[in-house]
């Protein structure tokens, strides 16, 4: 007779364990530092940038998260630094031909990126929303502006990999 506890049910990926594993706890850790809602959407970012790595390669994954986790939030912060020099009519250093070039694949993987996956994906990068804001703003769960989110990145690095 089979055990009927693992009928039907997909196995869980190296991935999944830590997400099931640590996503709490990472995100108790972020909201020290931010809101809960860009503690949320600093942890499903985190986990978007771990899945390159091989699960079973990490030795020590809270040390790995929020390693990442804190990359991400200097990153953002140095983002909205610039943002308000340029809106307080700072210099900001031109773009150099290779910034073009950048700027120009990134507009080509836009425009053939699915219209809801753009749009999530526009709102969080460019508008600086939060998940919770995009999904109030388009009347869905936030659940599925992370999942589109996930498919716009996943699109985004399909495409960078050509």
């Amino acid at each position: 007779m089979a055990d009927t506890g693992q009928c039907g049910r997909p196995r869980s990926t190296g991935l999944d364990e830590l997400y099931r594993g640590y996503a709490d706890w990472l995100r108790r850790r972020l909201r020290r530092h931010v809101g809960a809602d860009q503690a949320a959407d600093l942890v499903q970012e985190t986990y978007v940038r771990l899945a390159p790595y091989a699960p079973d390669d990490i030795r020590h994954p809270k040390a790995l998260l929020l390693r990442i986790a804190t990359n991400l939030l200097r990153d953002g912060r140095r983002r909205e630094a610039v943002r308000s020099a340029w809106l307080a009519g700072a210099v900001i250093p031109t773009a150099t031909p290779g910034d073009q070039a950048e700027a120009m694949q990134l507009k080509q993987i836009l425009q053939s990126m699915p219209p809801l996956y753009r749009d999530v994906f526009v709102l969080s990068r460019f508008r600086g929303m939060t998940y919770a804001d995009i999904a109030r703003l388009q009347g869905v769960s936030v659940k599925t502006v992370e999942w589109r989110m996930s498919k716009a990145l996943d699109h985004c690095l399909k495409r960078l990999d050509d």
